[in-house]
């Protein structure tokens, strides 16, 4: 298994800060999964293709027929550059019929979160998105800051990153060994205190979480 970047709860350096994310949700039809698929890696990996591959997963619980990508990327410029890369074309991420839809979203990374190392954590990955109150993300990201990196020790997260566009939300990925760890960890931080952090829930105005395995070409495993 990979060892994870510690986390202190110190901002990390600047350049870091600075990096952009995009989780693009793929949909197909269920039977369309692997011709779907097919084309995301010789896109994400294009002579004209900007940023890295960090993750690829298809869901199994939650809402079905999906393919969740995420990408890094060193700042806005070559965000945006992909953003309309994909926007240009008839057949983004080389997914041709078989998509029948396609939503790019845009992220920042907490600024004490170092960027996203890839290597073999999962296979089981759980994405989680939280729709925030009106001002939430402050005090949002000063709880994250104070107890992520007791949690971090013992449940390594990927991510979390808060969205540069619509409403305040924010989206967080944890790997899991399986299921069954997934529950027994979650339920021990939470009989231990250590989860959630402080005026964290109180900021929520809707959760949604999403369990997904990699596809065999993902980064992250």
């Amino acid at each position: 298994m990979t060892q994870p970047v510690p986390i202190t709860g110190d901002d990390v350096d600047p350049q870091q800060q600075e990096l952009r994310y995009e989780l693009a949700t793929l949909s197909f039809r269920l039977l369309d999964a692997e011709k779907a698929a097919a084309g995301v890696l010789p896109w994400v990996t294009a002579p004209a293709a900007r940023g890295r591959l960090l993750g690829c997963w298809q869901t199994e619980n939650g809402p079905l027929g999906r393919l969740m990508v995420l990408r890094g990327f060193t700042g806005d410029a070559e965000l945006g550059h992909e953003r309309m890369r994909a926007r240009s074309s008839s057949e983004p991420f080389g997914a041709d019929e078989h998509l029948t839809d396609l939503t790019m979203q845009s992220f920042a990374p907490f600024p004490f979160v170092p960027q996203v190392r890839t290597g073999r954590f999962g296979p089981v990955y759980e994405i989680r998105d939280y729709h925030l109150r009106p001002g939430g993300l402050p005090a949002t990201v000063a709880g994250w800051r104070q107890a992520l990196p007791a949690r971090h020790r013992i449940d390594p997260l990927t991510v979390v990153m808060y969205a540069l566009d619509g409403p305040d939300r924010i989206i967080q990925i944890w790997p899991f060994h399986s299921l069954d760890e997934r529950v027994c960890i979650r339920r021990d931080l939470y009989a231990s205190g250590l989860w959630p952090p402080p005026g964290g829930p109180e900021q929520i105005l809707d959760a949604t979480s999403i369990i997904a395995w990699p596809t065999e070409f993902s980064p992250l495993t």
